[in-house]
């Protein structure tokens, strides 16, 4: 078992991952656990087949509180959030001024108050940057006594339903705070490997105790940081930092899905966010020089990130973000940025491997069917 850096941080789960053999790295300034006893492979098979369970807990989670609230997020965002209902959750985007992306986060309104999580590796400066933005009238509140963890695949629903059951009641994106196993959870239902399944937050004293009897449970594994990039690269979902990051708009990153329609240049409440007028004319002209695209290989050989990839001709075109062989579709997938004029579907490219240009085909994303449970 690898023994990381001592500097790191911990989550409230790091002794059970040890107690439980979890190869430990460093992970955004954290010791996590890239993986376990049956191996990345194994580990996302059990997940699309049973029910994983993920230590999440170094992601930041906040709370907003205040009548401005929802206000005061939205001119951060090009999200509705004025309008999302009470108990249900919502992908957000934090942009700046050159409509580059700061970070994506997760936003749940509880009525009394919203809340956030956000990325590991960028939660200090998502925090310094609400803090120099939000209203005098509007608290941000940390919550690092809490741990997140996630329960994914097509077993969790069951599993937590003898837990919980009113979270059979919930459908895609609903999130609730209730009473689990004695704990004061906040659950939503989403995740990020394609899957149907649950974020559970738990405060960080009741957590290991929570994890347990989860795990006892004849479905439910632990799983590693490594299969966790595997599934959530099959189910076509975006890791900040490789396919996202200040350079890429969310029109070039492929997510206009993401950008509400009330925020949009004719609707109710256009622009008014870091970068609009840039993202609103990507939007009207889609006029983009790159495109973020899926591609998958003809062969089994992983094409990873940063690989450079050309066309026919030999021209340079773009670059591989995140990739990697996928166990669920049998197939070499990736992420990538090409010029515009090559992200049309079916779009043949070439990755450059250790001196041979591999084939490979612009394709819809996800790469295997998502099983979000939307009631």
């Amino acid at each position: 078992m690898t023994e990381p850096s001592l500097d790191l941080l911990h989550t409230p789960l790091y002794d059970l991952h040890r107690e439980l053999g979890g190869k430990m790295v460093p992970f955004a300034g954290y010791a996590m656990p890239v993986q376990y006893a049956p191996g990345v492979k194994k580990e996302h098979l059990h997940t699309r087949e049973q029910a994983g369970l993920f230590d999440v807990s170094h992601m930041g989670q906040l709370l907003l509180r205040g009548d401005g609230a929802a206000a005061a997020l939205e001119a951060l965002v090009p999200v509705d959030i004025i309008d999302l209902p009470p108990g249900k959750q919502r992908y957000a985007l934090f942009t700046n001024d050159a409509g580059g992306l700061l970070d994506d986060l997760m936003v749940t309104n509880f009525g009394d108050c919203l809340y956030l999580v956000v990325n590991a590796a960028c939660k200090e400066q998502d925090i310094a940057h609400l803090e120099a933005s939000l209203p005098g009238d509007v608290r941000l509140e940390r919550l690092d006594d809490r741990a997140l963890v996630a329960l994914q695949g097509p077993a969790a629903a069951a599993v937590m339903a003898r837990l919980a059951p009113a979270t059979a009641e919930m459908v895609f994106m609903d999130s609730r705070r209730m009473a689990i196993a004695g704990q004061d959870c906040f659950i939503s239902r989403s995740g990020y490997t394609g899957e149907d399944g649950f974020e559970i937050s738990i405060p960080a004293a009741g957590a290991e105790a929570f994890v347990r009897q989860l795990l006892s449970e004849e479905e439910v594994a632990l799983i590693g940081l490594g299969a966790r990039d595997s599934l959530r690269l099959e189910a076509g979902l975006c890791l900040y930092g490789h396919d996202i990051d200040t350079t890429t708009t969310p029109v070039e990153a492929s997510l206009l899905w993401a950008i509400s329609k009330a925020r949009r240049a004719d609707g109710e409440r256009p622009g008014g966010f870091p970068g609009a007028d840039i993202i609103l004319e990507q939007i009207a002209t889609k006029a983009v020089a790159r495109k973020r695209v899926g591609l998958v290989g003809e062969g089994r050989a992983p094409v990873r990130e940063g690989t450079e990839l050309f066309d026919a001709q030999g021209n340079a075109i773009g670059r591989v973000t995140s990739g990697t062989f996928g166990p669920s579709a049998e197939l070499s997938v990736a992420l990538a940025y090409v010029s515009s004029e090559h992200a049309a579907l079916e779009t043949t490219v070439f990755a450059e491997v250790r001196g041979k240009r591999l084939p490979m085909k612009v394709a819809r994303t996800p790469f295997v069917p998502q099983r979000y449970h939307r009631g």
